[in-house]
C-alpha cells in the first residue's frame, strides 16, 4: 500500500511510462541475462529429450526386428 502513496499525486503517464522505461533501463540487463538463460534451458532441454526418443526408437526398432517374439518384449515395459 505504500507504493499507492507513493504514486498517488503524479499522472497516469508517469506509472505507466516513465517508472516501466527507468526500471528496464536499470535492470535491463539482468531481464536480458535471465531471459537468454531460460531460453537457453530450454532449448538444451528440447535437444535433450529429442535425443533420448530418437535413441529409444531405434533401440525399439532394431531390438523388435532382430528378435523373434517380440510380443513378450513389449510386456517387460
Amino acid at each position: 500500500m505504500a507504493g499507492k502513496g507513493i504514486l498517488a499525486g503524479l499522472p497516469w503517464w508517469v506509472t505507466w511510462v516513465v517508472v516501466p522505461v527507468i526500471l528496464i533501463a536499470v535492470f535491463g540487463g539482468l531481464i536480458a541475462t535471465a531471459v537468454g538463460f531460460l531460453v537457453s534451458l530450454l532449448f538444451k532441454v528440447l535437444i535433450a529429450a529429442a535425443l533420448i526418443a530418437g535413441v529409444i526408437y531405434l533401440v525399439r526398432r532394431f531390438t523388435g526386428s532382430s528378435s523373434s517374439s517380440s510380443s513378450s518384449s513389449k510386456s517387460d515395459w
